[in-house]
């Protein structure tokens, strides 16, 4: 009898794995809800081709008894839908890794990998069912099967996410998914799945980084979205264009970026609350308009979802390299805040406070994300709304109104026209109080250049302090951003070093004051990103002057792993 979770595991590493169009998708919003709703923690992430059919995809799915946030190499059951199996997948497969797949379609491809082959006829069953795009939920149908889940709860999500289709779909579907029901009975003869249930997250909310920073502009008074579809970015844009009607949200699909961010530009100045989501490319377009904004004073909230470049690069992988183009994008010299969630709650809170800090400081804020964190999924519990504001910081202007008065802070009263009686000025050349007077005096550019950077201090003094986890009295220090937060976390608690901590950045620009003391405080210090050259530790150094001593550094298009993470560690760090 071959037992999950595995010795030493209190978690069951789940792949599955197709061609695109083979809906790994589907089965993985399937399986996702259902066992969730069967009372699991579920942790979910996929990778995916750049292509609309064929190649070879892949979803990673997490059942455990405890909260679960991260990804790792192990595979404990991987179930195969297609031949043709990447070479990065096959490499994951490991000597306890069981294979249950259609024998007919994946020939030997597999022959001397994992500990045992269970042969399931999955693209025959799905024909007889009319539909050879049925096996993936046969293939969920045996993993629901086999943690034991309750069939109503498939049918019940049938209904919830085929209804609107006809009854014919969701009798179909269910249909299909009993037959993996059925296959399950026997292999349990020979598999046996025991994880515990934990009854607090089957009434716990499903929800992925997409709908969280969506959320979280919502939380923020968003009323306005623009961008060019562009992955991984897109599902913010899709979700919000689908919530628009019952929150009063504008969201326009433009023809190109530039577009985009000259709309959100324009939305701001009428009195709206606008986002724009791209990527790192789509994003290059948008950088003229930052510069507008820059000199502008506009408020502007950008989501930059990060994928590898440069160009198109891998246009459905994941990268931390965006956090320098984030911080140098546009021409001039202008403040911006970037802030870095490093889960899918941060996602909606940070990207909720985007909105008050760009309101309030009136400059450009980021929120800084990539494709792994915008496509995992995991249970959490109720965000909570309690203290959320939306902060506007307009004035009511009177007939000498100066939309940019020198200030001490450099913060100037934001008036919107028809508030009021003063004329609210914008232009992209440099100008005086009133926004008019462009007489290119030097002396007026002077001030009104330090103005603006003065809002720097402000921006610092508001920023987001960092977290940190382990052991408080530390001599090792591990320092990261993003969405390498819960990697770092459970590798460091495979770590089991004493006197080890994880300091998490949350906000890379302008750095919490607090950041160099707990940098300090370490013997050593280790940097650990996912990109080439080490872009946090470049700042730490420019802004903190401090110098890391180690960089795990992680380039491949592929999330780090905790496996990977933890090796790493123990070649360095005794």
């Amino acid at each position: 009898m071959i037992l999950l979770p595995r010795e030493g595991e209190r978690d069951v590493s789940v792949v599955l794995t197709g061609a695109a169009g083979q809906g790994i998708q589907t089965a993985e919003e399937i399986l996702g809800k259902v066992l969730k709703r069967s009372g699991f923690h579920i942790f979910a992430t996929r990778e995916f081709m750049s292509r609309v059919r064929g190649g070879n995809n892949s979803t990673e799915i997490r059942v455990s008894s405890q909260r679960v946030r991260a990804f790792v190499d192990r595979i404990d059951l991987l179930v195969c839908l297609n031949k043709g199996l990447r070479d990065y997948l096959k490499g994951r497969i490991g000597d306890r890794t069981v294979i249950v797949g259609d024998a007919e379609e994946m020939g030997d491809e597999l022959a001397g990998h994992g500990l045992r082959f269970f042969h399931v006829p999955l693209s025959s069953m799905a024909k007889e069912l009319g539909n050879p795009v049925y096996a993936n939920v046969i293939a969920a149908g045996i993993v629901a099967a086999l943690f034991d889940v309750d069939f109503s709860l498939m049918e019940g999500f049938f209904e919830e996410r085929f209804g609107a289709r006809g009854n014919d779909v969701v009798s179909k579907n269910a249909e299909a998914a009993r037959k993996g029901y059925e296959i399950a009975r026997d292999l349990a003869k020979e598999i046996s799945v025991k994880v515990d249930r934990d009854t607090k997250a089957a009434s716990e909310y499903l929800l992925s980084g997409s709908d969280a920073v969506a959320l979280g502009a919502i939380a923020g008074g968003c009323n306005m979205a623009f961008g060019y579809p562009m992955s991984p970015a897109t599902g913010v844009l899709s979700f919000l264009s689908q919530q628009a009607e019952e929150f009063g949200i504008v969201t326009e699909q433009t023809e190109d970026e530039i577009s985009a961010m000259n709309m959100a530009i324009g939305g701001w100045y009428a009195g709206g609350r606008a986002m724009v989501t791209t990527s790192g490319g789509g994003f290059d377009l948008m950088s003229e308009g930052l510069s507008l904004a820059g000199i502008g004073e506009s408020p502007m909230v950008i989501h930059l979802g990060q994928r590898p470049g440069p160009a198109t690069g891998l246009a459905t992988r994941t990268e931390q390299a965006d956090l320098e183009l984030a911080l140098y994008a546009g021409h001039g010299e202008f403040p911006r805040a970037i802030l870095a969630p490093g889960s899918i709650e941060e996602a909606f809170y940070m990207t909720q406070h985007a909105f008050n800090l760009a309101a309030r400081f009136q400059v450009p804020v980021f929120v800084l994300t990539d494709q792994y964190l915008l496509d995992s999924s995991y249970n959490t519990q109720r965000l909570s709304f309690d203290g959320l504001r939306v902060e506007k910081h307009i004035v009511k202007t009177d007939k000498d109104y100066k939309r940019y008065l020198i200030t001490d802070d450099g913060v100037s009263p934001r008036g919107i026209p028809g508030y009021g009686e003063g004329l609210i000025a914008f232009d992209s050349n440099e100008h005086g109080d009133t926004g008019r007077n462009m007489d290119e005096d030097p002396k007026i550019r002077t001030a009104m250049n330090a103005k603006r950077l003065r809002k720097l201090k402000g921006l610092a003094q508001a920023s987001l302090p960092p977290a940190l986890y382990g052991d408080d009295n530390y001599d090792l220090l591990l320092v990261g951003w993003g969405s390498t937060r819960y990697i770092i976390e459970e590798a460091l608690l495979r770590f089991a070093r004493p006197k080890t901590a994880f300091l998490q950045i949350k906000q890379p620009f302008p750095l919490h004051s607090s950041v160099e003391g707990f940098l300090r405080k370490a013997e050593v210090v280790i940097d650990v990103e996912c990109n080439a050259t080490g872009q946090l530790a470049k700042l730490l150094k420019l802004h903190a002057d401090v110098t890391v001593d180690h960089k795990l550094l992680s380039w491949s298009g592929m999330e780090m792993t905790v496996e990977e993470l933890l090796e790493r560690l123990r070649e360095i760090a005794i």
